[in-house]
């Protein structure tokens, strides 16, 4: 059996970019159990409330639900357990300042699989206000109807 190559998503978290302005994207590792990546395997998880931290110079992705494993016996973990991340130290000392002087928030995008082992895109994020999610919502539509126009300016429909 070779290992698996490529890039899989287990899951990713659709709202944290409707929810916050994303200013920077770091990919780290994740310290799991065996039944955590085997439930993992099977594409079951949850990004919906998760946030990570930085406490004593390590960074811990907290609120992830990784649902129990079916086949797993007494050795099950536990499905909200706080997780560790594995990234540069460089990195972490960039987040750290980042977030203690601006009160930026580190947010999870997206989990997925790459070359067999679990990584998770994490954001550095600015939380949006309401008026600036209605702006984007209108945008969009905006430009919804900009391309409907020119589709059927195309197809000679005006």
């Amino acid at each position: 059996m070779g290992k698996e190559r490529g890039h899989k998503v287990i899951v990713s978290n659709r709202k944290a970019r409707h929810d916050y302005s994303i200013l920077d994207t770091y990919e780290a590792g994740l310290v799991l159990v065996g039944t955590e990546v085997k439930s993992l395997r099977e594409g079951k998880a949850s990004l919906a409330d998760a946030f990570a931290t930085v406490d004593d110079g390590e960074v811990w992705l907290r609120n992830v639900h990784i649902p129990e494993y079916v086949q797993g016996t007494w050795t099950n973990h536990m499905p909200r357990r706080t997780r560790k991340m594995l990234l540069h130290k460089g990195e972490i000392e960039k987040l750290i300042g980042k977030t203690k002087e601006s009160g930026l928030s580190l947010v999870p995008l997206s989990m997925y699989f790459k070359d067999g082992k679990v990584k998770v895109e994490l954001a550095l994020a600015k939380g949006k206000k309401a008026w600036d999610k209605r702006q984007d919502l209108a945008k969009r539509d905006a430009d919804r109807e900009v391309r409907k126009a020119m589709g059927r300016a195309l197809k000679g429909r005006y």
